[in-house]
């Protein structure tokens, strides 16, 4: 059995309705959604067409149908497609403008930021990734005295981004020491690769810099590991909907994860991807997960992704979500927005 225009457009006035109140849609309120423009019993007709094609599920013995797993695949794989599909509403571009404006513009601190921000603005969970690239590493290293004990580590990437770290030196520390553990980083830290990190290098570190001054040396180090980072923001919104925070405690183990949460939300290339909780493993019933890749600049890219339920507003929310993500990439690379428009 096909799916033509008329099957199309019934399968996606179902996934509307049912989005509205979680509902099943039964023929006449799907005939009043069609202005009568079709009768309810050639509604009732394609109803029971699309449930053999296992696109719609009947719940109850009542006439209403919901959207299957399959049928919200079919949903968004076919039907929000188009550039003008999924238009951003100027109200919300100019929303969004201001909550990337009153952001901190510092790199480490843009990823959380704009996954809390996204959560609080759609009232679902959201999570972002910090840029990465196979080939980032440390260009430069500055040890700058933070008072009379503590020492701050910046760190450059090969991207021109930003990593800091706080070493603690009990003796104290003074300018001298901070130039001459500058210069020792640089000799010996930069344009390596975690791997490369060993425990025979770090071990000769530690004894060019003395037991004195080594947590600044361990500064520096733990900066060279560190990889890219994923934040979940608005976990508090999964927990409100009924029918997906039974997946919350799944959802968190996997964000403890940092490499299965950089997976879950990696889209498939540059554009929007959605991933069903049903096909996870172990699955995760009626939660879908909504992404975008971000540049950054340099080779770098990130994620952003919105997590809710399979019945959340594809249309409003993917578009969000795709600018979210295009002003998260210019806020990385230090780019304004009127330099983008």
């Amino acid at each position: 059995m096909a799916m033509d225009a008329r099957k199309q457009r019934i399968l996606e006035a179902i996934v509307a309705l049912y989005a509205l109140d979680g509902e099943p849609v039964g023929s006449g309120l799907l005939a009043s959604y069609f202005d009568m423009a079709v009768s309810s019993a050639t509604l009732r007709n394609e109803m029971a067409a699309l449930t053999r094609l296992g696109l719609l599920e009947q719940p109850h013995t009542s006439a209403g149908r919901v959207p299957s797993a399959k049928g919200y695949r079919y949903y968004l794989d076919h039907l929000l497609q188009g550039p003008d599909a999924m238009a951003l509403a100027d109200e919300d571009r100019r929303k969004v403008d201001a909550l990337f404006d009153a952001m901190d513009a510092e790199p480490e601190k843009l990823a959380p930021a704009a996954a809390r921000a996204l959560a609080d603005y759609t009232g679902c969970a959201a999570a972002a990734s910090t840029p990465r690239a196979d080939d980032l590493c440390i260009a430069h290293f500055e040890v700058v005295q933070v008072g009379r004990y503590s020492a701050a580590v910046l760190a450059v990437t090969s991207a021109g981004g930003v990593r800091t770290r706080v070493a603690r030196v009990d003796t104290g520390l003074s300018r001298s020491d901070a130039a001459q553990l500058a210069q020792l980083l640089n000799q010996n830290l930069t344009f390596v690769s975690p791997e490369d990190l060993t425990p025979m290098l770090s071990a000769s570190l530690r004894m060019a810099a003395g037991a004195r001054l080594w947590p600044v040396v361990a500064a520096a180090e733990a900066l060279v590991r560190t990889g890219p980072q994923v934040y979940l923001e608005g976990a508090q919104y999964l927990a409100q909907k009924q029918d997906v925070r039974q997946n919350l405690g799944e959802l968190l183990e996997i964000f403890s994860d940092t490499e299965a949460a950089t997976e879950l939300i990696e889209p498939e290339g540059g554009r929007v991807t959605a991933k069903l909780g049903d096909d996870f493993d172990p699955a995760m019933p009626n939660l879908c997960v909504v992404c975008k890749r971000y540049l950054a600049g340099g080779g770098l890219t990130g994620s952003m992704a919105l997590i809710g339920s399979s019945r959340m507003d594809f249309r409003r929310l993917i578009p969000i979500l795709d600018y979210f993500a295009a002003r998260l990439g210019q806020s990385m690379s230090g780019k304004r927005q009127e330099e983008q428009t």
